[in-house]
């Protein structure tokens, strides 16, 4: 895998200041896209265990709430394994931390059972707390949206909705405790 780029105090890809990881990769070519440089699975620098340790370190202040995977598309099938392995040791190392990711694909229809569903997929998931799902579409761009670019896309919160089997999207209010992670994880 390639990343395109690191950006090591975010604030517009979650909650909190965040260290936002964003892949390269992506096979949606959205109309609109505001990251199309990112679409080159080649694009960037390739994505190495001593770059994984840096965003561990960059993760490390207390001030910093959590880890957003966005691109390009994490849940590519060419990317899942590198991004799964990352958010097995932020899982690990940093358990108070939580992890968010933004897909052009369809939970339901793409990840659970669908064309990117892997061998590393469901572990995946259930190791998020937030996925920010659907592709981008330009003719449904809504500027006041929070935390997403057009109104198809949902905020889900996954720990609730692997639990219940049915989706539960993530609200703001919950964002105070959003860093503590869900006792009912697997």
């Amino acid at each position: 895998m390639h990343y395109a780029e690191i950006k090591p105090c975010d604030i517009a890809n979650g909650p909190g200041v965040r260290v936002s990881l964003f892949v390269s990769g992506c096979r949606h070519h959205c109309k609109g896209c505001f990251n199309e440089v990112a679409w080159d699975f080649a694009y960037g620098e390739p994505f190495t265990a001593a770059v994984r340790e840096r965003v561990l370190e960059l993760l490390r202040p207390g001030y910093i709430q959590g880890l957003t995977l966005l691109g390009g598309e994490p849940f590519d099938p060419a990317n899942q394994g590198a991004v799964a392995e990352l958010v097995r040791q932020v899982r690990r190392e940093l358990p108070e931390k939580s992890i968010w990711a933004f897909s052009g694909y369809v939970l339901e229809k793409d990840l659970l059972t669908g064309r990117a569903h892997t061998e590393v997929t469901d572990a995946l998931l259930h190791s998020l707390d937030v996925l920010v799902d659907g592709p981008f579409i330009e003719s449904r761009r809504n500027l006041s949206l929070r935390f997403h670019g057009s109104d198809n896309q949902r905020l889900i919160d996954l720990p609730k909705t692997l639990a219940a089997g049915q989706v539960v999207l993530w609200s703001d209010w919950q964002s105070q405790g959003e860093g503590l992670r869900n006792e009912n994880r697997r």
